[in-house]
């Protein structure tokens, strides 16, 4: 093992002549590597481990590393696993993640350049190739190690771009270079999970400068930028692992560029937190409504309201003066489940003055003896007889003009859903809601158009909220929410968009931005599938602040499939019905 830090040791011994000897000497002192050498020297550094090396150069250098614990606490502790992240300083930051990512993965490799040649005590992490050049033949051997390590259920740590950020012109900023193809590969060929870092800072304006000038002149600097590091504190940021599966399409351009969108994701600077909740008082959930009353009343409705029947379950649609107490228990079945995503009201009962004017559609179970779930339908040709358009419940988040829909022709406003928790989680509940709207539909043809909000929960980050924003909402003319939402994306995640759409990779955006990996709502999917358009978003004041995301559906448009599972036999009578 070399005795010293040079230039040197990034030469075959063969090759290195007097002359060179002379000029690698000349040029350590040049770039900086002679000043690196002597703290080596001074400090014993020759021939420790890895691990002590790694620790005694931050310790030397005062380096205080913020978000550690965050970063050892993602990492996957078994199971093949990709970390990459961003490369701001050239150095430093690899002997960081080195040494944490060690701590908790003992199988670490790290596919590096050969400039980290130069620390001979971390050369047992390394897996030496050309990330400057994705052609380059010497490239094929790294690659198979590589793969073949992580296949085996190994962690590898890469730094994609290949070289330090730098000044780009056409973005007037810093930036990352294009990552190399190869973080795609290691993904999906190994099915490995993916974890994206960012490390927070930048160089000397100097070497910016320099590199402006003449690219090379980066590579040059890197010992010097590493040494002025002393007494920094550096800070790493990291997302939820994501699984490969998540991940779509055999691109491996498109896949290395949302890896990369992935790590300036946890950029510290792209981040908001909601404010405060309003202190509510929450008054205790109002006693369950007997099963004997609200059979009664059920017994009592017309036969044509009793919309259908499936297995154990009765989809009914009715009116609060038909109802009083079945809607009194619809309304403390939404207060005890809205309590769950810290969207109640905090009253005994969740209900309002709409509750008199709006149908009622819900699901009972007569085995179990209850209610399963519900939704609130506001019919606006009825509503806005007068053109009041304060009747409508979502007149309070939104403001409605004469372009929109609602006031072009019948719609049915659909809010206030939900499922109690034993049917959150299974597809008969949600079938059920939408196979009693497909019936309802099917009585009332008329109805071509259903619009609504879906309720994205402060459960979800303010960087989820801004990623399914951007990514589904579409220019609508007509309708503009009285309260914004006003985050915008990180001007990598812009970029990203312009060129790729964020669309089509709004899930594994948002698997490494919430901290449970979740994706958009399953009601969103659902109305997805239908071919909903997404209008704009809102913030609903009335319920602590929580943002949704205002949508419609032209029905008789949705998929052929779906209109048979929803609407049944008359699906075709529906579609082809003309009001």
């Amino acid at each position: 093992m070399p005795s010293s830090i040079s230039i040197a040791n990034l030469v075959p011994k063969e090759n290195l002549s007097a002359a060179l000897k002379l000029a690698i000497a000349l040029l350590d002192r040049l770039v900086g590597v002679s000043k690196m050498n002597q703290m080596y020297q001074q400090h014993n550094m020759q021939g420790l481990s890895k691990e002590l090396f790694a620790t005694k150069l931050l310790e030397i250098m005062n380096i205080q590393v913020l978000g550690h614990d965050n970063l050892q606490h993602s990492i996957p502790e078994t199971g093949p696993v990709v970390i990459a992240s961003n490369h701001p300083f050239g150095g430093i930051e690899g002997v960081i993640l080195c040494l944490l990512v060690g701590e908790i993965r003992s199988d670490l490799k790290v596919l590096a350049n050969q400039g980290l040649k130069l620390f001979p005590e971390l050369s047992d992490y390394f897996i030496f190739t050309n990330p400057l050049s994705e052609k380059d033949p010497k490239n094929a051997p790294s690659l198979r190690a590589s793969l073949k390590h992580v296949k085996q259920g190994g962690a590898i740590l890469i730094f994609p771009a290949g070289r330090v950020s730098y000044y780009q012109g056409d973005k007037k900023r810093v930036s990352e270079h294009t990552w190399n193809r190869v973080i795609a590969k290691l993904i999906t060929a190994t099915n490995a999970q993916y974890l994206p870092v960012f490390v927070s800072g930048k160089n000397s304006r100097l070497f910016y400068t320099m590199g402006r000038i003449y690219y090379r002149l980066r590579m040059f600097m890197l010992a010097r930028e590493l040494l002025n590091k002393r007494n920094a504190k550096i800070t790493i940021s990291c997302g939820t692992p994501v699984k490969a599966k998540t991940y779509k399409g055999e691109n491996t351009t498109r896949h290395a560029a949302l890896c990369r969108v992935q790590s300036y994701c946890q950029d510290p600077q792209w981040q908001m937190t909601w404010p405060a909740d309003k202190q509510i008082t929450q008054k205790p959930i109002a006693e369950e409504t007997s099963w004997q009353v609200i059979q009664n009343e059920l017994e009592k409705l017309p036969q044509e309201q009793h919309l259908l029947n499936h297995k154990d379950f009765d989809v009914y649609y009715g009116y609060q003066h038909q109802l009083p107490n079945t809607v009194h228990e619809i309304a403390r079945l939404r207060e005890l489940v809205f309590r769950e995503h810290n969207e109640g009201s905090g009253e005994p009962i969740d209900t309002d003055h709409f509750d008199a004017t709006y149908t009622q559609l819900f699901v009972v179970n007569e085995q179990q003896q209850k209610i399963v779930g519900a939704y609130r339908m506001g019919r606006t040709d009825e509503l806005l007889k007068d053109g009041d358009l304060s009747k409508l419940y979502l007149a309070k988040m939104f403001k409605f003009g004469p372009q929109f829909v609602n006031q072009q022709r019948p719609c049915l406003e659909l809010g206030r859903s939900f499922l109690i928790p034993d049917y959150q989680r299974s597809f008969q509940g949600l079938y059920l809601l939408w196979r009693g709207i497909g019936a309802f539909v099917c009585k009332y043809p008329h109805y071509r158009t259903l619009y609504g909000t879906v309720s994205l929960s402060k459960l979800y980050s303010p960087r989820g909220v801004a990623l399914i924003k951007h990514a589904l909402i579409s220019d609508t003319k007509g309708v503009e929410p009285f309260n914004h939402f006003d985050f915008p994306l990180h001007h990598e995640l812009i970029d990203y968009d312009n060129q790729h759409g964020l669309k089509g990779d709004l899930s594994p955006l948002l698997a490494c931005v919430e901290q449970d990996g979740k994706d958009i709502p399953i009601l969103a999917k659902h109305y997805q599938k239908l071919g909903a358009k997404f209008h704009c978003l809102g913030i609903d004041k009335s319920f602590n602040d929580t943002p949704g995301l205002l949508l419609s559906v032209d029905l008789p448009q949705a998929p052929e499939k779906l209109l048979k599972l929803y609407l049944g036999e008359q699906w075709k009578d529906y579609k082809e019905y003309y009001p």
